[in-house]
């Protein structure tokens, strides 16, 4: 009974497995055809154009219907993409929860059919804004220098503390020296740091050197350190923490290529062994067979 019981699980659960198994093909071949990407895509650039359009008072108010009309339909689309994707995990339910990116279109999708965020104008317009940052998963190219963007973050920070830090110790300096003579760059110390923020730039380099002059030769050390430090030295870390990243998304990337092309493998692996398993299990049906037989065969005492 307790082998019977089993077979009948086995023989219910493994219909469902194909099914699943089945349903995900399909997704799979339709999520991974071209003319599927190019329509998402020009739906996205659709939602974008709309944006832009809704900036026109007169124009909204002469199609109001219509643009109404139109950002449905480009919900409606998003929402059955985001359904086939997820038909195309049915076998591994899990994976689709791996990609970063399936988790941002789930999060921008689902959070616009909350009623609060529905209700709210404002909100709502940024998620759709959201739903452009969306082409980078058919823009390969996109999709890297995001990644890279977001990968360079932590160094980002490092600069910027590094930056304010240079920005303070000069300000509190040129406060020192040019204060009284020149007030209205630097009187202050919220004065100065924007006198030397926006020197960063080279912007007007020239002239705060003229000014300087006239107030101290000194000041020609103390323009050319900042230019040095903040303008070479400064930006040329911030660019190679940029490219650092750069290149570590390239192999993020190819990376996912080469997974994604394992992941395509595998289910011929899972079948051979679903086969064996199920050769393995009615060998042992047979062999318990065979016993029970035997045993029933022989004549008692």
């Amino acid at each position: 009974m307790p082998h019977m019981q089993d077979r009948a699980i086995e023989t219910g659960a493994a219909p469902m497995t194909t099914a699943r198994r089945e349903l995900a093909d399909r997704c799979r071949a339709v999520t991974e055809s071209r003319w599927f990407a190019l329509t998402v895509f020009a739906v996205i650039l659709l939602n974008a154009a709309l944006l832009g359009v809704e900036t026109y008072a007169g124009l909204v108010a002469r199609w109001q219907t219509g643009l109404r009309f139109a950002e449905h339909l480009c919900l409606a689309v998003f929402t059955v993409e985001l359904l086939i994707r997820l038909g195309a995990h049915a076998d591994r339910p899990r994976d689709f929860l791996k990609d970063p990116w399936n988790l941002f279109d789930l999060a921008v999708i689902l959070t616009t059919f909350l009623p609060v965020v529905r209700e709210n104008t404002t909100i709502l317009r940024l998620l759709r804004l959201a739903r452009v940052l969306r082409s980078a998963r058919f823009l390969p190219q996109l999709r890297v220098m995001l990644v890279a963007v977001v990968r360079s973050l932590p160094g980002t920070l490092s600069f910027l503390l590094v930056g304010a830090l240079l920005l303070y110790v000069y300000a509190m300096v040129g406060w020192v020296f040019f204060s009284r003579e020149d007030p209205q760059h630097y009187g202050s110390i919220g004065r100065a740091v924007l006198t030397l923020f926006l020197l960063m730039t080279l912007d007007g380099i020239g002239d705060a050197v003229h000014t300087g002059l006239e107030i101290s030769r000194w000041s020609l050390v103390y323009y050319a350190s900042y230019v040095l430090l903040a303008s070479f030295v400064l930006v040329n870390v911030l660019i190679g923490v940029v490219i650092t990243s750069l290149d570590e998304a390239r192999d993020l990337e190819r990376e996912m290529e080469r997974e994604a092309e394992r992941e395509h493998r595998q289910p011929a692996g899972e079948d051979t062994e679903l086969l064996l398993a199920r050769i393995t299990a009615a060998r042992q049906a047979l062999d318990d067979l065979e016993r029970d037989l035997a045993g029933a065969g022989r004549p008692g005492p």
